[in-house]
C-alpha cells in the first residue's frame, strides 16, 4: 500500500536479494507477507518534534481542565509559564527533566526572589500532578519515559495541593450533613450563635458562591 499513513495495516513483500543469481534463504515462507501495524511504524518513527507537539497538547488540555475547575482567565495564563520557561532553557520536554536540572536552573539563571521561585516550583509540581494522572501511561508507551515530578521531597514547597483528588460530596451526603447539624442546634451551648452559623452555612451551600467571594462576607 502506497499511503501507509492512512492505513491501519500495510503489507511488506518478502525481501528479495540484490543479486538474483545468489540464492538467499527466504525471510518468510513462500506466498506469505509480513503484516505491519501502523502503531509499530509510528512508534519506530517517533521524533523530538513529535514529543514537542504532544507537550503543547498537554499544556492546552491542562489549561482547559483548570478553566473547567473555575480558575480566572488571568490565573490560567500563568499556570504553565514556569514549565515552558524551564523546558525552553534546557530544550527538553517536561518528562525529560530531572530534579538536578530544575534545582540548577532556579539556583542559577532562573534565580529570583524566594517567594517567586516557590510559586514557580509549585506551579511546575501542579502541572506534573496533572501529567501523572492523565498521561503517564501514554507517555511511557510512546516515548519510553516515566512521568515523575522533578520537584521532589527535597525541593518541593509545602502544600502541593492534589487538586485532582477533590471529589464533591453527593447530594444525599450534603442533606444528611445539614440534617445532623440542624438536629444539634437544640443542644447548643449558645443557641443564637449556633443558629446563625447554621443559616450562614446553608445559605452558602444554596447560593454556590466561590471561596474568594465568601471571604469578602462580613457580619452585619
Amino acid at each position: 500500500m502506497a499511503d501507509s499513513g492512512t492505513r491501519m495495516l500495510s503489507l511488506a513483500e518478502t525481501a528479495a536479494s540484490e543479486n538474483d543469481d545468489a540464492p538467499v534463504p527466504p525471510l518468510l515462507e513462500s506466498g506469505l507477507a509480513d503484516v505491519l501495524t501502523l502503531e509499530r511504524r509510528n512508534a519506530a518513527a517517533m521524533s523530538s518534534g513529535d514529543e514537542q507537539s504532544f507537550f503543547l497538547d498537554t499544556v492546552a488540555e491542562y489549561q482547559w481542565a483548570r478553566d473547567a475547575a473555575g480558575l480566572a482567565p488571568a490565573t490560567l495564563d500563568g499556570l504553565t509559564k514556569p514549565v515552558i520557561e524551564v523546558c525552553r532553557h534546557y530544550e527538553l520536554v517536561p518528562w525529560r527533566l530531572t530534579s538536578r536540572q530544575v534545582d540548577k536552573y532556579f539556583a542559577g539563571v532562573g534565580k529570583r526572589a524566594q517567594a517567586t521561585v516557590r510559586r514557580k516550583m509549585t506551579l511546575i509540581d501542579h502541572y506534573f500532578a496533572f501529567l501523572e494522572q492523565r498521561y503517564a501511561g501514554e507517555i511511557a508507551r510512546r516515548y519510553g519515559a516515566a512521568v515523575e515530578s522533578p520537584i521532589d521531597v527535597f525541593n518541593r514547597p509545602r502544600h502541593r495541593g492534589d487538586f485532582g483528588l477533590r471529589i464533591p460530596p453527593s447530594q444525599r451526603a450534603v442533606r444528611e450533613f445539614f440534617g445532623r447539624w440542624r438536629e444539634s442546634l437544640v443542644e447548643a451551648r449558645k443557641p443564637m450563635i449556633a443558629r446563625r452559623d447554621y443559616v450562614m452555612g446553608k445559605i452558602t451551600y444554596l447560593s454556590g458562591v466561590r471561596a474568594a467571594e465568601l471571604c469578602g462576607v462580613r457580619i452585619g
